[in-house]
């Protein structure tokens, strides 16, 4: 599982992680639902640093891009890291669609409910926080 995987990154310790989420897919609806979480990890990685072995792992998992928004073995996006604001060619943090999508952020109030992005918008008050009929916990 992704979880133990992530556990085991250099200079990473992964401090805590949400519930399974299923959900539609964002993009083309002729295939399965997606299974989210998210997971909470403290490193000492340069944000690259840690994007370069997210990527990694994602090609361990066999990880095959045929098509945008397209079915994947293993999707690990880099949604945040601390305060920090990024803009770079290969990384923007937060993630663009963080803000939008309840798959991302009704895990991310499991783990936190008070959390704040950076710029003090906290994720309560986003739209995508209120659970939709597509999103699903899934049992333990």
């Amino acid at each position: 599982m992704a979880f133990e995987d992530l556990a085991g990154l250099p200079l990473t310790t992964l401090k805590t992680r949400s519930s399974l989420y299923s959900s539609r897919p964002v993009g083309p609806q002729d295939q399965p639902d997606f299974v989210n979480a998210v997971a909470v990890l403290e490193t000492r990685l340069s944000p690259l640093a840690l994007l370069d072995q997210l990527q990694a792992l994602e090609q361990r998992h066999r990880r095959v891009r045929k098509r945008h928004w397209g079915p994947r073995t293993l999707d690990l996006d880099l949604l945040l890291y601390g305060d920090q604001v990024l803009n770079l060619p290969r990384l923007v943090v937060p993630h663009l669609w963080l803000c939008e999508r309840a798959f991302v952020v009704q895990p991310m109030l499991e783990i936190d409910p008070e959390l704040r992005l950076p710029g003090g918008l906290s994720l309560r008050q986003l739209p995508s926080a209120s659970p939709t009929n597509d999103l699903k916990r899934l049992p333990l």
